[in-house]
């Protein structure tokens, strides 16, 4: 089912990883596009090739401060999502989370419009079921520190199920397991650009723990098509629907298949663990399968050469990039 066009849709967090490639997508379907960041942890180059496109606009502004335009749709990006970048600010990360979900709620009331909430599998926190499915109501550390975000995205679902309950808002939200591919920032922490990173510049890979944590890997293609099936559904199913690759590897598989891939030398370097890092992370899929018709199709290796392809480009031999813990 094809997104209807000529439709006035707001991003926020439209600069990032995801909100650049939906930014793209719903361009290419006719929409007109307004991009909302704070440019925080969202990045111009992101968007570089859109600015010039007639359907697209960009307001820079926090998500944290009202918002009162005319918009047909909203999705709501707008958050740090790797550790290194939400522990930095943690109160900021609270706010952005809670009131950026606020704001773009109370755009949604007042504008009559369909609002989809990027939620995470932070959630479910360290997991204590395994895959997991939505009706898992988590295991997280209230007061640790991860729980910025963990809770902050918790908070945030809260706010949505009762604007839609209380309200009538039309909600999606969806459970956004790890996600990678071209324009991931190359600083912000995560184990998939951590590792390609490192490879490229032959420095060892940074393995957390003994590297035995399992996580499944989305790539971005398949994610943003699950994303646009979600709010094209025409029912009202609000969610919450997990959305990632069931696949699951260790860290220390990932790392094996980069080296491979990068034909790096680079070695392993082991560090302890952070504190609260899931052990075992994988999407139960099967509400996204039913709902939406939605499975993934790009295979790990197939995703990660492209990605890969995109961090050679912007690596440079000069380039020095600091690699942060893992997600």
């Amino acid at each position: 089912m094809s997104c209807q066009r000529g439709k006035k849709i707001l991003i926020t967090g439209g600069a990032g990883f995801l909100g650049s490639h939906l930014c793209e997508k719903l361009l290419k379907k006719g929409n007109q596009v307004i991009c909302l960041d704070n440019f925080s942890t969202g990045q111009h180059q992101n968007i570089f090739l859109l600015k010039n496109h007639e359907n697209f606009s960009l307001l820079q502004q926090d998500v944290k401060d009202p918002i009162d335009i005319e918009v047909d749709e909203i999705y709501n990006l707008a958050s740090a999502a790797s550790p290194i970048h939400y522990q930095k600010n943690p109160i900021n990360t609270v706010e952005t989370n809670v009131m950026g979900a606020l704001n773009v709620l109370k755009l949604a009331e007042k504008k009559g419009a369909k609002i989809f909430q990027a939620s995470t599998s932070e959630v479910y926190g360290d997991p204590e079921v395994h895959p997991q499915s939505e009706t898992y109501l988590g295991h997280v550390n209230p007061i640790g520190p991860r729980a910025c975000y963990d809770e902050g995205k918790r908070c945030a679902e809260t706010l949505f199920f009762d604007f839609y309950r209380n309200r009538n808002v039309p909600i999606k939200v969806a459970r956004i397991f790890n996600t990678y591919g071209p324009r991931m920032d190359p600083q912000d922490g995560r184990v998939v650009s951590n590792f390609i990173v490192q490879a490229l510049l032959k420095q060892p890979l940074t393995i957390y723990g003994d590297g035995t944590q399992t996580r499944s890997f989305c790539f971005v293609d398949d994610l943003i098509r699950a994303i646009l099936l979600m709010m094209d559904k025409d029912n009202l199913f609000p969610g919450p629907i997990n959305l990632g690759n069931p696949g699951e590897f260790t860290i220390l598989e990932l790392a094996e298949k980069v080296l491979s891939l990068t034909n790096s030398k680079s070695k392993l370097e082991f560090k302890s663990l952070p504190s609260d890092d899931p052990k075992q992370r994988k999407p139960n899929i099967s509400r996204a399968q039913k709902e939406l018709k939605w499975s993934p199709s790009v295979e790990l290796e197939e995703g990660l050469i492209q990605t890969i392809a995109y961090f050679d480009q912007i690596l440079t031999k000069e380039d020095s990039v600091p690699i942060s813990k893992l997600a």
